[in-house]
């Protein structure tokens, strides 16, 4: 079937469609990424709380090494960004979800707005 049968309005479906699948793929990596830094973390705070009190650390502040003040210091940086990264990739997998609800409508919208356009019309 050529482009030119298939009516305007229901080329604009399928960009939306198509730009839809595309938010989708956005918000689904960003998501991952998110749950890779979580997991760097979580394993990071747990390593960290093993150590003793007087083990000296060091936190990566952009290309450098700088000593940390404290253990605890180190450890409440820590908690604080686990805490964000939960809260981001929550917000995360509720707009992948409404996204996944959205994209299924409107392909079942648009699939069946295909098949009455390829019916044969009555001469």
């Amino acid at each position: 079937m050529a482009s030119e049968e298939i009516p305007p309005q229901l080329q604009d479906q399928l960009i939306r469609l198509q730009q839809m699948k595309s938010q989708l793929q956005m918000v689904t990596q960003q998501r991952q990424q998110v749950e890779i830094r979580l997991r760097e973390v979580e394993q990071a705070l747990e390593e960290v709380e093993k150590l003793k009190d007087n083990t000296p650390l060091y936190k990566s502040i952009g290309s450098l090494l700088i000593k940390a003040e404290s253990k605890e210091s180190v450890i409440k940086g820590l908690k604080e960004d686990k805490e964000t990264l939960e809260l981001r990739k929550n917000t995360l997998e509720k707009q992948e979800s409404r996204l996944n609800e959205k994209l299924a409508d409107m392909q079942s919208k648009v699939e069946n707005a295909l098949k009455l356009s390829q019916k044969p019309q009555p001469s």
